[in-house]
């Protein structure tokens, strides 16, 4: 007997989106953070996401303006860069990952750290105004962080710190939103990733309205 299954594409994602929002609390969320939350849920499946993702009270507006005005989008995995939607940007933005780099490896190990977190050195001539996506290594978000200790270093406009696990990823995010080097997005405790990472992204490249 065959499957009977909705085969439109649209009707599936207008129907998705009404069901998380019927049974998700979206209640302590402005309304652009609540856009932002909806799609994080819709890239985990788990309607209790929204209880885990805090931002800082000016992150959606100011990230989404970055975005608007053309910054550049930093990725600490490839698997964030490549999720998100080109065409969503508004101007092109430029999307950086700088993982793969040649260097990286042997910067990892002169430095004796992970090359999620060395990569991230590179950044440096994008990283003014730039928005900062971290789904996967905790490393790399702490290595930011202590960077960004140096009050002359190139400052972003905004980070989104969803890495995902089981060794630092808790405690790199409750370092990220303590600290607020720039206004920030988090999920809280071991849940993240690189498709919630991507799904903020998105939702900051398409329209609040």
């Amino acid at each position: 007997m065959p499957f009977n299954y909705e085969k439109n594409g649209e009707a599936i994602y207008k129907e998705s989106f009404s069901i998380i929002r019927s049974e998700a609390d979206l209640s302590a969320f402005t309304p652009e953070e609540e856009i932002i939350v909806v799609r994080m849920i819709h890239a985990s499946g788990m309607v209790g996401l929204a209880q885990s993702i805090k931002f800082t009270p000016d992150f959606a507006n100011v990230a989404r303006a970055a975005i608007e005005n053309g910054a550049p989008i930093l990725c600490d995995t490839k698997m964030v860069s490549e999720g998100i939607t080109r065409k969503r940007l508004p101007k092109n933005n430029k999307i950086i990952c700088t993982i793969r780099e040649p260097n990286v490896r042997e910067m990892a190990v002169e430095a004796k750290n992970t090359r999620s977190a060395v990569a991230i050195e590179l950044w440096r001539p994008y990283l003014e105004g730039a928005v900062i996506a971290i789904g996967n290594a905790p490393t790399a978000l702490f290595h930011l962080l202590n960077l960004l200790e140096n009050p002359h270093y190139p400052r972003p406009a905004a980070i989104i710190g969803c890495p995902v696990g089981f060794v630092g990823a808790r405690e790199s995010k409750d370092a990220l939103m303590l600290s607020a080097p720039a206004p920030c997005c988090i999920t809280v405790g071991r849940l993240g990733g690189s498709a919630v990472t991507v799904a903020a992204v998105n939702a900051l490249a398409g329209s609040f309205e």
